[in-house]
């Protein structure tokens, strides 16, 4: 009862029962109240600061948990060679050129990007797809996760 009145109720029982202990009850509800909304802008902020920084270079990528994050991928992708989805195939992606594969429809955007698929492309673009080649067909809001995308990497070269 007592939480149903600290969470905003109004039921009368509640409201006598909350009475007898209202210090107790308010008193920490306070700074309760005040910490989450400070907390999440200190760990936004302490996240996004090192992996701003965060490079391809100072990852490890591990094919095992990248196969595990490309599951995000498969309703699109598959890794098998020559098949094709909504979008074509990842066998072999890691230095091919953007836009490539025969009779896949690319957008006009990624087909004449003039990129290759480098290993450090793919972590820039799986970051922001959208970002990096305006007009992509890819709806994919991307990998905010450095270590995912590192991770997916390792597992796209295991595949080819």
């Amino acid at each position: 009862m007592a939480m149903l009145a600290a969470c905003g109720g109004s039921d009368k029982a509640a409201d006598a029962t909350t009475a007898t202990t209202t210090a107790e009850v308010t008193t920490p509800a306070i700074p309760e109240a005040t910490a989450p909304a400070a907390a999440p802008a200190a760990d936004t902020a302490a996240t996004a600061t090192p992996a701003a920084g965060v490079t391809l270079a100072s990852l490890t990528g591990d094919p095992v948990k990248g196969e595990k994050v490309f599951g995000q991928c498969r309703t699109c992708h598959v890794v098998e060679k020559g098949v094709n989805r909504v979008g074509p195939s990842l066998w072999g992606v890691v230095g091919r050129q953007a836009g490539s594969i025969e009779g896949f429809k690319y957008s006009p955007a990624n087909k004449n990007s003039g990129l290759t698929w480098t290993d450090e492309q793919l972590f820039t673009y799986l970051e922001a797809p959208q970002q990096v080649i305006k007009g992509t067909y890819m709806a994919f809001a991307g990998l905010k996760n450095p270590q995912d995308r590192a991770d997916v990497i390792a597992y796209l070269k295991t595949k080819a």
